[in-house]
């Protein structure tokens, strides 16, 4: 039997912020038992996966392994490392789910969306409290972020100790949640620490990370001086934001009323776990109507500019009843995540042309990060003294700058994307091996793998637009009448000013005409043809070459 090795193999979030799912093994060479930590999502656009519902990072290599695979552990509630627990759980052999209190509910409740018993959540107490899976005995460390009982992980092994901190900030007063604990992250390395799995998203921002004491403040100042009806907008899992607008709001008069799923959501299984014992209490949505419009405060959801959200809704010009109009005020309490700032600039343009006056967090007054600066990523270095240090949740260049200020700090690190099997065995880790790796989206109810040509095809037809050639071949093998042609997603003439579809048409009949009995007998030949003609006439009417589908139908 093969040495045992300590393994780390990230399947997403390594070379991107999102899509969160890492893999640690400890064991014999290709035989080792494994745990994974998070199953996240990400999120779809128009440009690079229009039409899907969300996006996985693909397990196949897990699902073939699914009988070494010892337990599943979630660091925290956001989506990005706990929205595909219901998903692709069953793939991975139904092995038990590890998280604590906040996390677990929210957990439970994805499951049971996928018709899975809650039972399969075990909800776990913070460290010193373990569990034991298989070979590993871990445990799960309080940090501070942007949502409640957020907990970075002990990976202890017979290979070593691995720090895995999830997302994290410093931050020794965050409201809800629990403060920093240097001294505790400080005794976690005292015996040594074979490597540190580390966030890396704030890595170029290098200015010390602000609490988020320092926003109710502000806000309140805010909404003291607002006029007519409030709307404010933070992402639903921010606790402590939704908190702090929520107080500040009853200071200054406003009754609260939450818009959105997942606001609800969130502040309900916040007090049920008793980490929100303080919220103010809320209006309905019926209420908000026959009221004065300065008395009122909307919390919602859309602060990334989801079309479907609250936000989105009101800002289309109503939702449950409710109207926003001149003289009242959006506020955006979050950061706009990269790739989205189209739609959120769409709604505030939306609400603008309504006469609602929008703020955002441009001043740097009304939002903060939930992630650690290049300062708080050197004291965490620092407390744990690593051996080695592996930069992950960023992408390629926020991980290489990661390695980068570790080495420039004396500990060596290791820049592991997507698919690269490290071996954190003995003191110099290694490539063990590169797993193919990829992406499986959310089509409607339908899983597809990123490989498939679904969404190929789709972005090509949005590209091109589509032709559909149709010819009917009769009893004796020849064309009954001429191939007509629909268009989709094309422009009705071309450069010779006559329809486009009569051009194409005329162009196919001309072929047919000249086609040999060979050539029209053979469909495969035939549909070959009129598609290359199709995209070659469309080619020089309209200067696009459209996708094309030709339906052959021959009579019996």
């Amino acid at each position: 039997m093969s040495e045992a090795r300590l393994i780390y193999l990230p399947l997403g979030g390594a070379g991107e912020i999102g899509m969160n799912c890492y893999v640690y093994g400890y064991g014999p060479a290709e035989d080792e038992r494994l745990i994974v930590v998070d199953l996240g999502v990400a999120f779809p656009d128009m440009d690079s996966s229009p039409g899907v519902d969300l996006i996985f990072a693909d397990v196949s290599w897990l699902e073939a392994r699914k009988d070494r695979i010892e337990a599943i552990f979630i660091t925290h509630a956001h989506e990005d490392h706990v929205g595909a627990v219901g998903h692709l759980y069953e793939r991975l052999g139904g092995v038990p789910i590890y998280a604590r209190a906040f996390t677990a509910e929210i957990a439970r409740r994805k499951m049971q969306e996928h018709g899975y018993s809650d039972t399969t959540v075990k909800t776990v107490g913070k460290w010193p409290d373990t569990v034991t899976a298989g070979p590993f005995t871990v445990g799960f460390v309080p940090v501070s972020h942007s949502i409640p009982e957020s907990s970075g992980l002990v990976i202890d092994s017979k290979g070593g100790r691995v720090l895995h901190t999830g997302d994290f900030k410093i931050d020794v007063n965050p409201g809800v949640g629990e403060p920093f604990d240097h001294d505790l992250w400080r005794s976690l390395g005292k015996d040594g620490v074979t490597a540190l799995v580390c966030d890396s998203t704030n890595v170029f921002s290098k200015a010390e990370g602000r609490s988020e004491s320092t926003v109710g403040p502000e806000i309140e100042k805010f909404l003291q001086t607002a006029s007519g009806m409030v709307a404010a907008t933070t992402f639903a899992s921010n606790i402590s934001r939704v908190r702090t607008i929520a107080q500040a709001a009853e200071r200054a008069g406003r009754s609260v009323c939450l818009l959105g799923r997942s606001m609800r959501r969130m502040v309900e299984v916040a007090t049920e776990v008793g980490i929100l014992d303080d919220f103010p209490g809320t209006i309905s949505p019926d209420d908000v109507p026959g009221m004065p419009r300065e008395n009122v405060l909307l919390l919602v959801t859309g602060s990334q500019g989801e079309r479907r959200a609250a936000s989105a809704q009101l800002a289309n010009g109503k939702y449950m009843g409710i109207k926003m109009k001149e003289g009242d005020t959006f506020l955006f309490s979050s950061k706009t995540i990269p790739g989205n700032e189209r739609g959120v600039i769409h709604i505030m343009n939306q609400f603008s042309e309504l006469g609602v006056d929008v703020v955002d967090d441009s001043d740097g007054l009304y939002h903060v990060s939930g992630h650690a600066n290049r300062p708080d990523l050197d004291v965490m270095r620092d407390l744990v003294k690593p051996q080695t240090l592996i930069p992950m949740h960023g992408e390629h260049r926020h991980l290489r700058e990661h390695v980068k200020i570790s080495e420039a700090a004396g500990v060596q690190g290791v820049l592991a994307v997507n698919g690269m099997m490290i071996d954190l065995s003995g003191n110099q880790p290694t490539v063990a091996e590169y797993i193919e790796t990829g992406r499986t989206y959310l089509d409607g109810s339908v899983k597809i793998g990123q490989l498939d040509g679904i969404v190929r095809d789709r972005l090509r037809m949005a590209r091109n637009g589509h032709v559909i050639v149709t010819l009917i071949i009769d009893e004796d093998g020849d064309p009954l009448g001429d191939p007509w042609c629909e268009l989709m997603g094309l422009p009705e003439t071309g450069r010779n000013n006559v329809p486009l579809v009569d051009v194409l048409e005329e162009d196919l009949s001309q072929f047919l005409n000249r086609a040999n009995d060979k050539t029209i007998a053979d469909d495969s030949k035939l549909e070959k043809e009129l598609r290359t003609i199709a995209r070659k006439s469309a080619q020089a009417e309209i200067g696009k070459k459209p996708e094309v589908t030709v339906v052959i139908s021959r009579l019996a």
